[in-house]
């Protein structure tokens, strides 16, 4: 027969159990809540910023658009005005490298075309006319996800040419989890969007740590170790003003860019 006080601890020990339970279950939640908004926070830094790749700019820039700054409001779709993606002029069976030379170090990263046909050669077309030469990487992100993000001739990530290429490559990192993500590994190379299908233009980020993210970014190229290495310390010395997100402490500006066939 179990005695009183043999019931009454049983109750406590119950009862720790069920704090313990509500504790963990909370901790998930919390977890899993940091994860969706570290995703939308990719949406706003990693893609917030394709509005003149989307149309939400004319040619004279007499638009104006919100995704500058942090929201999270997507940006607008692709307008009918937008301009025509290049014609397909790559090799779709060969290898490119991109190259880059930057203020911060060399960037170099492997594409391969037969995966990201679209991205390779709408990367070829710009550095072909000198697109990417002298802008700069706008934005690095150190909480949450872990990206440098560049490609956009206006510097402050509302840029683009004008024109919309198709997503990519989604399933190239994985199957996503029970959170809606895939881990993108440091080195890779991923396009930024609008957070909406199709909305890639120029604007793309560098993963300098491993970073996850929903399979809804176009990875396209994967950065050497020396690479790596020149984002590395670039996000090392952080974010001006001490925040999170926002442009680099260490400007780096893209003196040069080239695609070349391996």
């Amino acid at each position: 027969m179990v005695s009183s006080d043999q019931r009454r601890r049983q109750l406590a020990r119950e009862k720790f159990e069920r704090q313990q339970r509500r504790r963990e279950e909370a901790r998930r939640k919390s977890k899993l809540r940091n994860t969706v908004i570290a995703a939308v926070l990719a949406v706003v830094v990693v893609g917030g910023g394709a509005a003149f790749a989307t149309g939400a700019f004319d040619g004279d820039d007499k638009k104006k658009s919100d995704s500058a700054a942090p929201s999270e409001t997507p940006t607008p779709p692709a307008s009918k005005d937008s301009a025509p993606e290049p014609k397909m002029a790559i090799d779709q069976k060969a290898s490119y490298t991109m190259s880059l030379k930057t203020s911060a170090g060399d960037i170099a990263f492997k594409m391969a075309a037969a995966k990201t046909p679209h991205t390779v050669n709408s990367f070829k077309s710009l550095a072909d006319k000198g697109y990417f030469d002298n802008t700069k990487c706008h934005r690095l992100t150190t909480q949450g996800i872990f990206v440098l993000q560049c490609g956009d001739p206006k510097g402050d990530g509302s840029g683009g040419p004008g024109y919309t290429i198709p997503d990519e490559n989604l399933t190239g990192l994985g199957k996503a989890g029970a959170d809606g993500t895939v881990t993108f590994p440091a080195g890779t190379v991923a396009m930024a969007n609008t957070s909406q299908p199709h909305t890639g233009g120029s604007q793309f980020f560098l993963v300098y740590k491993d970073t996850k993210l929903p399979p809804s970014y176009t990875p396209f190229g994967t950065m050497d170790a020396a690479a790596l290495k020149v984002v590395q310390e670039v996000a090392k010395a952080g974010v001006a003003g001490g925040a999170g997100d926002g442009a680099p402490k260490t400007a780096v500006t893209i003196t040069k860019a080239a695609v070349n066939k391996d």
